[in-house]
């Protein structure tokens, strides 16, 4: 690839304690996290909201928080979840219980309530967030493993923002990437999907199974270009609308410009496929109407940064818990297809076993803090695990969980002149506890979990 050598003078526009990159779930929690502890934090966001996938990526619909005996999820996302629910912005018929003693149970929400709420809460706590603006270089000291500052590019053009301490949002590592640190990029990640949102359904007529079988109806009959047996579904998220998570954007590598692009235009012929399929397949859906579809893709996975630990498949099958962990869990390992093959869809079905009702796994520190670096924290899809792994903590609760630790970390790491691998983690604890958290490990640790130097598979 040829080079071009660019020089030039540009403004420097902030200075702040802790700079966050992107404003999804993890990027909107870690500032939260950030700022309840006193801490300056500046937000940049490259689209015009805050919320990531959840908002401009349409995908509305919050994995389960619960164990089917308590809520697992706490701290800022289930805040969130609390106050959609006293605004009546979550699916009708949910109450309480979808979140605290449903084991499986999805909760739907309306995008644009969330839009406002994350706005509210951010201006409440005192973050500063620029949307619209996009990182554009990282001002690094190699021999320190250290972030002193990045670009940024908005409509004022190029400037310049120094922090102390940083922390990555963008489900892509984008800023961890640029920055030098370590990372693992999937050859073969799972597809993308573009999402959308609808109208016209009639869910008293409609369940999740008559998607699935008008799914096999259709496939039998020729209907689909490329047949996908893996159907996520549409979902009723406010009383006339929906969105739907449906056709797989296989073998498109979406961390290329190229790749995302093919899968904006791609994506949307897609939806208009499936709009037809479910008109004709499944009950209720004969006057579906296609309201949008999302400014983004819903991009799975790609990349993982290395971490301090990474989390994996054995953590999983054991159900570990660490004693510096900053969340608990209970998602399946969620690993969609990779084709459209007999194969994949059969080792799709064998791998979606479910951790059984009160059972959940440990989330450690050591998963956001990207690894040898001193003041570089990463939360959300790109947090440091294998691809199994991956494939069970990349969804929105999980995101928030991270991001708030990352961002809490960081103030400690501030206030204590510390570095990320040596913040107290029982302190963390602590302190996550007062934001909410729930954390039931009894035995906790000043230092943090940290993996022996193997590389994620």
């Amino acid at each position: 690839m040829k080079r071009i050598d660019l020089k030039r003078s540009v403004p420097w526009s902030y200075d702040r304690d802790i700079v966050i990159v992107g404003g999804g779930p993890a990027g909107c929690a870690a500032a939260i996290g950030a700022a309840r502890l006193g801490a300056k934090v500046l937000l940049i966001e490259r689209s015009g909201c805050l919320g990531g996938l959840a908002t401009s990526g349409f995908v509305r619909g919050f994995n389960p928080m619960s164990d089917g005996f308590r809520t697992l999820v706490g701290g800022f996302m289930l805040e969130i979840v609390e106050e959609l629910y006293r605004r009546k912005a979550l699916v009708p018929e949910a109450t309480p219980e979808w979140w605290t003693s449903r084991s499986r149970q999805w909760i739907a929400f309306a995008g644009e309530e969330l839009k406002l709420l994350l706005d509210e809460k951010l201006a409440e706590a005192g973050v500063e967030v620029l949307f619209f603006t996009s990182l554009a270089a990282t001002d690094v000291d190699a021999d320190q493993k250290s972030l002193k500052g990045i670009f940024i590019n908005n409509i004022e053009g190029l400037s310049y923002v120094s922090g102390r301490c940083f922390v990555d949002g963008t489900g892509d590592a984008l800023l961890a990437v640029q920055a030098g640190a370590d990372y693992y990029e999937n050859d073969d990640p799972m597809p993308s999907t573009l999402c959308s949102l609808h109208g016209g359904v009639d869910w008293s007529l409609s369940t999740y199974d008559d998607q699935q079988e008008g799914l096999l109806r259709a496939i039998a009959d020729g209907f689909f270009k490329v047949p996908d047996r893996h159907l996520p579904g549409a979902l009723k998220c406010t009383p006339y609308s929906s969105y739907m998570n449906a056709g797989h954007l296989f073998k498109l590598n979406c961390l290329t410009a190229a790749g995302r692009s093919m899968a904006m235009t791609e994506g949307r012929k897609l939806i208009q496929e499936y709009v037809a399929f479910y008109r004709k397949y499944v009950p209720g859906f004969a006057n579906m109407e296609l309201l949008a579809s999302a400014e983004i893709p819903g991009v799975r996975a790609g990349r993982q940064v290395m971490g301090e630990y990474v989390l994996d498949y054995r953590d999983y099958c054991t159900r570990r818990k660490f004693p510096d962990q900053i969340g608990v869990f209970n998602n399946y390992i969620d690993m969609h297809v990779k084709d459209n093959s007999d194969e994949e869809f059969q080792r799709f079905c064998r791998s979606t076993a479910e951790i059984a009702p009160g059972e959940h796994f440990g989330l450690p520190y050591g998963i956001t803090v990207a690894r040898g670096w001193r003041n570089l924290w990463v939360g959300g899809r790109c947090a440091s695990s294998d691809e199994a792994m991956q494939a069970a903590i990349r969804v929105q609760p999980a995101a928030m969980m991270t991001g708030q630790a990352a961002g809490a970390a960081a103030a400690i790491s501030l206030e204590t002149a510390c570095s990320a691998a040596e913040v107290d983690t029982a302190r963390l604890v602590t302190e996550l506890r007062r934001q909410g958290a729930y954390l039931p490990q009894t035995d906790l640790s000043a230092r943090l979990t940290q993996s022996q130097r193997k590389q994620a598979s």
